[in-house]
Formats: structure tokens, C-alpha cells, sequence
């Protein structure tokens, strides 16, 4: 009766492991959310690389809030910007903000909340508050 208590004990140990590691599909939410943040901090790298072009200066500022209703506009006037077309890592951001534009507009229309319209704030981002030791 013991090894059959043990073998109870070490089938459920392994079941509620794989539940704990199984991870649930993304949400429209938190896709918007990485993909977001994601095109925002390769384009702050692409800002501050030494070696691309020097159009690269020249581009719309790319700072993305997906609860602020301009992010449209922003992602709009990113696509359609027409320098910079030659450097492989812009076409690559057009690509990766075209697709976030198409996934808010398209597939999470209805699941996203605008918390406000404020296009200035998508201009100059807030920076982090600086924590005091």
C-alpha cells in the first residue's frame, strides 16, 4: 500500500508541475502590450546605434502607448514615413509597427480601452520615476 501512496504522490507532484509551467495563450491585451514595447525599444536602439544611416535621425519619434488613442495616428505616420527606406533595420520596425497597427485595428478592436487621446504625451514619453535610497 506504501509504493502505491508513493507513486499517488509522485503522479500528482508531476501533473500539477506541468499545469504550473503550461502558460496561457497570449490575450489580445498582452500581445499589443509586448509587441508594443518590443518596437519601442528597438527603436531606441535604432536611435542610438552608431552604425546606421544617419536618415535614421530624421524619423518619427516612435515612443508607443496602447492605451493612448493616438497610437494609430503614430503608427500610421511611422509606416508611411517615406525616408529611410534602404536601412534593413527601419523596414523592419515599418514591418513590426504595420503589424501592431493591423492587430489593434483588426483583431483586438473591440478587447482594447483608449484611457485617453493625448498625443503630446506620445511625443516626449515619461520617463520612469528615479527611486531615492
Amino acid at each position: 500500500q506504501l509504493p502505491t501512496m508513493k507513486m499517488l504522490l509522485l503522479l500528482i507532484s508531476l501533473l500539477s508541475a506541468a499545469l504550473l509551467t503550461s502558460s496561457a495563450p497570449p490575450t489580445c491585451y498582452s500581445r499589443v502590450l509586448s509587441l508594443s514595447k518590443e518596437i519601442t525599444e528597438s527603436f531606441k536602439e535604432l536611435q542610438t546605434s552608431k552604425t546606421v544611416d544617419s536618415c535614421v535621425q530624421t524619423l518619427p519619434r516612435l515612443y508607443l502607448d496602447i492605451h493612448n488613442y493616438c497610437v494609430l495616428a503614430k503608427l500610421r505616420d511611422f509606416v508611411a514615413y517615406p525616408g529611410c527606406d534602404r536601412v534593413v533595420e527601419v523596414s523592419e520596425l515599418k514591418e513590426k509597427a504595420r503589424s501592431l497597427y493591423t492587430i489593434l485595428i483588426s483583431y483586438c478592436r473591440r478587447d482594447l480601452v483608449f484611457l485617453t487621446d493625448d498625443c503630446n504625451a506620445l511625443e516626449i514619453p515619461v520617463s520612469p520615476p528615479i527611486e531615492h535610497s
